[in-house]
């Protein structure tokens, strides 16, 4: 039996991976056990009783999807920003050092300034500018401490669960006649989905191969696009007359400086473990699917 805890279940990623774990493309060779947790049933800020969960339970795996994800919120609520996205990894790894557990930690491209012009790869330094980036910098610190660990950075995460702009610009574009969406941001979207089906690829083989190969992994869909491509393509998805105009991000200002490129390089993922990463736009089609 492989049992896995999946943390921040309620979450845009944490849903799909109740989603998908009886999917039987990614079926397991062996029987595996998922539980499922998020502050309600477990607060991994409480440190005692964190420790004495996960004591009790033999997990293989922990998928760590809990997060603080207010970007602009984060610069008011410092603390909490950091207790989230730093201080309860700290916690897991310190409840784990004695056990077999291998950890799998979700961060992101806020970890970067957005100033590169080619694609960041795992190499490329770190240069976060907001609490909620330094904040997930932090955890990403945290989870390596622990040598049996995984970090797989994301970006523009989307799902048909919880609040995203995928969501929101699907639900705007069928009420009002025009939205302005800044069109001097760079990066690619990620359907939650195909990251989930990723991470838990990346299980399968371990497990079948006993090669759990520690480290950094970044992961996005393919492609590149604006905010402004994203959305123009989601109102046409949805068969709507809403007018998207092109806008630079000076005109939509935000207490936080949005990066203006955050286009990931996949290959270490894709070479180490095999994984095949949809394009944006077929993996949008996916999520129209099920929306």
């Amino acid at each position: 039996m492989i049992n896995i805890l999946v943390t921040g279940a309620n979450g845009q990623l944490g849903n799909e991976f109740r989603s998908i774990y009886k999917d039987e493309s990614i079926a397991f060779e062996k029987p595996v056990n998922f539980v499922f947790t998020d502050i309600d049933t477990l607060d991994l800020s409480n440190k005692i009783f964190l420790k004495k969960f996960l004591q009790d339970h033999s997990f293989d795996f922990i998928i760590n999807c809990a997060a603080y994800t207010n970007v602009d919120l984060a610069e008011t609520e410092k603390e909490k920003a950091f207790e989230v996205n730093a201080n309860c990894v700290k916690n897991i790894t310190e409840s784990i050092t004695d056990k077999n557990t291998k950890l799998i930690h979700i961060s992101t491209d806020y970890v970067f300034d957005g100033n590169s012009c080619i694609p960041y790869s795992e190499k490329m330094q770190p240069n976060p500018q907001s609490v909620y980036g330094n904040s997930k910098l932090d955890g990403e610190k945290y989870a390596l401490s622990f040598t049996k660990s995984i970090v797989i950075r994301t970006s523009w995460l989307y799902s048909a669960y919880g609040k995203n702009f995928a969501k929101t610009i699907h639900k705007y574009c069928k009420e009002k006649e025009s939205l302005n969406v800044v069109f001097d941001q760079i990066g690619t979207p990620t359907y939650a989905n195909d990251l989930a089906k990723a991470t838990l690829l990346i299980i399968k083989q371990s497990v079948k191969d006993k090669r759990f190969i520690t480290g950094i992994y970044h992961y996005s869909n393919e492609g590149v696009c604006s905010w402004y491509d994203f959305a123009k393509i989601i109102a046409e998805k949805a068969y709507s007359n809403c007018k998207i105009n092109p806008i630079e991000s000076k005109d939509y200002p935000t207490p936080v400086k949005r990066p203006f490129y955050s286009v990931l390089n996949k290959s270490k993922i894709k070479s180490v473990y095999n994984i095949e990463i949809p394009h944006w736009q077929d993996s949008l089609n996916e999520f129209f699917k099920v929306l």
